[in-house]
């Protein structure tokens, strides 16, 4: 039982890292398309303290559209209130991913947040240990294939 929540927590931080990487890359495009290239080159420039305020505003956004939800989700509208979480997650990660990569090196100048950093980095590199040991198990011989298998899921 341990192993198989095990395996289900390393999925789950995966999929975390798949969606960050993938919202950072929809976020870049949007700026592109949105013409702000010189707001993300001012904001990578900027001050830790500046880069800490950008990174919390996020939060700021997406905190009353989580109370909204909830308020859907005490009136009994289910669906509604799930459906606007979910978008609420994916605004709330496209932002925080961007605006964290843009903003890595000041950031990390903050202890807690090189704390934070670091713990979550080492939960992933934990993560991909144990896929990489479940792909050894279930005879995949690299992680092209497993991503292959995976992808062919979908189609």
């Amino acid at each position: 039982m341990k192993k198989l929540l095990l395996s289900l927590l390393a999925i789950i931080l995966i999929f975390e890292e798949w969606l960050w990487d993938l919202l950072t890359a929809i976020g870049h495009s949007l700026i592109r398309w949105l013409n702000l290239e010189s707001f993300e080159q001012w904001l990578s420039l900027t001050s830790p303290t500046m880069a800490l305020v950008a990174f919390s505003i996020p939060l700021l956004i997406v905190t009353p559209i989580n109370l909204v939800a909830f308020g859907l989700l005490a009136h009994g509208l289910i669906l509604q209130g799930i459906g606007l979480e979910v978008l609420a997650k994916l605004l709330g990660t496209l932002l925080v991913a961007r605006v964290f990569a843009l903003t890595k090196p000041q950031l990390l100048t903050f202890a807690f947040l090189r704390v934070i950093y670091t713990t979550i980095t080492g939960w992933l590199q934990w993560a991909h240990q144990k896929i990489t040991e479940t792909q050894s198990i279930v005879g995949l011989s690299d992680s092209s294939e497993a991503k292959a298998r995976f992808a062919a899921w979908f189609d």
